[in-house]
């Protein structure tokens, strides 16, 4: 039988026979459940907190770009009242998205106001032609969660999303071969979990996704470790507030105008030092994050209650603006979180090629990347096509059963790669232009104020990771049966087109 085009990214997907493990609720854990269920696969997620309040209750601001929002797109909350049968084909139809959702609580801007740290103005950065690329949304993590939360839930029915909450996982494994009579020869791949009542339980599927973090258990096994890795000091932190400004902010005459005019964005730059601030809802909520050089230890934690006292060692002879922001900032809103370094890793899949690493557990991001969340959700959206993709191919006999998993996982991997490392490597960059900042002379910044400017490039916010998977799925299986040389990917016949068992 000859094989059909594969299914158009925009759906609907027909069932798959694949079940996938997650193992994080984080962004990335989350965009990967719904693209996969989206995609026709049945998805387990594990999540070591006991519910979602325990992960949206904190948390500050974060940014999507466009190659970011635009899967959002497609996640689409049904105006149909009738309950969700919660299968892909439940993705189709009228509604509104969860990306017009989190506009709705986003911060209203189009702009960057920058100045130098004494307070003088310098330029405005405007947005406004990134918007055929797409939506800009930057908002309250907690709230952005949440949001995606609510359309997890949104599928829970039959063939929904299966979520275990208070689950720790203890270990991953993989195999080939039959891990239990019903797995068919097609290989296996699986957690052994501990549950709240201290009972360890081993769940197996056909693939593991370990979206855990910069310390995911999951590294241990694909990187080949013998004992679990330490995170390295970037030798960088950032102190983050949000909180609301009514009580104080909006009553100082130093600090009023940031809330009193609708939402506001201004960047100050100073010697290795930014520090940005920024109004939300119509000034009634107002946020700020600045990074700062730190030599702290972070072998136990890397995440630590704040006190604006000792953000304000930092800021000595900086503006009235700054000083009074930090200084309004209620007890208990401030953290101090030490940016964690990860040298890029060889590989994002585990060795029988059934286990892979997505977000942070696979490329942790600097802040001034901005592209941490975009990334992560690309992550989700990838791996989920691929996957849809290669059960396409053994379904009509181009992939065998038992190379399904590992050739999928190897695509998602040269999709990936050089795409996340070459926007990682934008994080350092851009920290550079504003805390290196060189501000006098023909080349200085007041004379060329865009030299401050964030890097806003059309091949990064520009892009369609579902699109591009697809566009380049066959050219990408072939480089992988080129490279292995035929050990891991099924060799076509050239006259039927079918494999060669």
């Amino acid at each position: 039988m000859a094989s059909p085009k594969p299914t158009a990214p925009t759906g609907p997907f027909p069932p798959t026979t694949l079940h996938i493990l997650i193992v994080g609720a984080g962004f990335a854990g989350l965009s990967a459940a719904i693209e996969c269920h989206r995609k026709g696969h049945r998805v387990t997620l594990f999540e070591k907190v006991s519910s979602i309040e325990d992960i949206t209750r904190y948390g500050d601001i974060i940014s999507f770009d466009p190659n970011g929002s635009r899967v959002f797109e497609k996640w689409i909350f049904s105006s149909d009242p009738s309950p969700s049968e919660g299968g892909s084909g439940a993705y189709e139809g009228k509604g509104i998205s969860v990306a017009e959702r989190m506009e709705a609580l986003a911060r209203q801007t189009t702009w960057l106001d920058l100045f130098h740290y004494q307070g003088e103005f310098v330029t405005r950065q405007g947005f406004e032609r990134e918007k055929k690329w797409g939506r800009r949304i930057n908002g309250h993590r907690g709230e952005l969660h949440r949001l995606i939360w609510e359309f997890v839930e949104s599928k829970k029915g039959k063939g929904g999303i299966e979520v275990r909450w208070g689950v720790r996982v203890l270990d991953y494994f993989e195999g080939e071969g039959d891990a239990t009579d019903q797995k068919g020869g097609g290989g296996y791949a699986g957690v052994v979990i501990k549950t709240e009542d201290g009972k360890e339980e081993k769940v197996t599927g056909d693939v593991v996704l370990a979206a855990e973090g910069v310390r995911s258990r999951g590294r241990k096994l694909v990187l080949g470790l013998e004992s679990d890795e330490q995170p390295k000091s970037s030798g960088y932190a950032v102190y983050r507030a949000w909180f609301p400004s009514e009580d104080v902010v909006a009553k100082n005459p130093v600090t009023k105008h940031l809330v009193e005019n609708g939402d506001q964005h201004q960047g100050f730059i100073g010697p290795d030092i930014h520090f940005l601030a920024s109004s939300i809802k119509n000034g009634s909520e107002i946020n700020w994050v600045f990074t700062h050089i730190d030599d702290g230890n972070i072998e136990e934690s890397w995440q630590f209650p704040g006190k604006p006292e000792e953000a304000l060692t930092y800021l000595e002879g900086w503006c009235p603006v700054v000083r009074e922001l930090v200084k309004a900032t209620p007890p208990g809103r401030l953290i101090d979180y030490k940016l964690v370094y990860r040298e890029p890793l060889p590989t994002f899949v585990s060795p029988k090629g059934r286990i892979a690493l997505i977000g942070d557990a696979a490329h942790p991001f600097l802040p001034t990347s901005i592209q941490g969340a975009s990334q992560s959700i690309e992550d989700g959206s990838v791996v989920a096509a691929c996957l849809q993709l290669a059960h396409h191919s053994n379904k009509y006999g181009q992939l065998a059963k038992e190379q399904m998993v590992p050739t999928a996982l190897k695509a998602f991997e040269k999709l990936r790669y050089e795409r996340v490392h070459k926007a990682q490597a934008n994080g350092p960059k851009m920290r550079e232009r504003w805390h290196k900042a060189n501000w006098d002379g023909p080349d200085g910044v007041w004379n060329n104020p865009e030299r401050i400017w964030l890097m806003r490039e059309e091949w990064l916010l520009g892009f369609d990771s579902e699109a591009d998977a697809y566009a380049r799925w066959s050219e990408v299986v072939e480089e992988i049966r080129k490279e292995e040389k035929g050990k891991n990917v099924v060799e076509l016949d050239e006259r039927s087109g079918k494999a060669k068992l």
